[in-house]
């Protein structure tokens, strides 16, 4: 399928879910092709699935909590500096 850049914003979930299905999605500007839309390799494999949700929950385990009192500002700053 082929698609303007302004129809795959408003069509965007249709279009993931096309690729998701197989089908190729290139979007073009100005009618030149620049970008397309397809299923990562794997994805809808269960057993990947199930491998990230374990990922995950370590990684969730592994958190400390905030201290109390530690604002909301000071925990989104802290997750940013966690990230860089």
């Amino acid at each position: 399928m082929i698609a303007s850049i302004r129809e795959s914003k408003a069509r965007l979930s249709e279009f993931v879910a096309l690729a998701n299905s197989g089908e190729e999605v290139v979007i073009t500007v100005r009618g030149k092709p620049s970008a397309k839309l397809v299923p990562i390799q794997g994805s809808n494999d269960k057993r990947d699935k199930i491998a990230w949700g374990k990922e995950i929950s370590a990684r969730l385990a592994q958190q400390q909590p905030p201290a109390p009192g530690t604002s909301s500002q000071e925990i989104i700053d802290q997750l940013r500096e966690e990230r860089f």
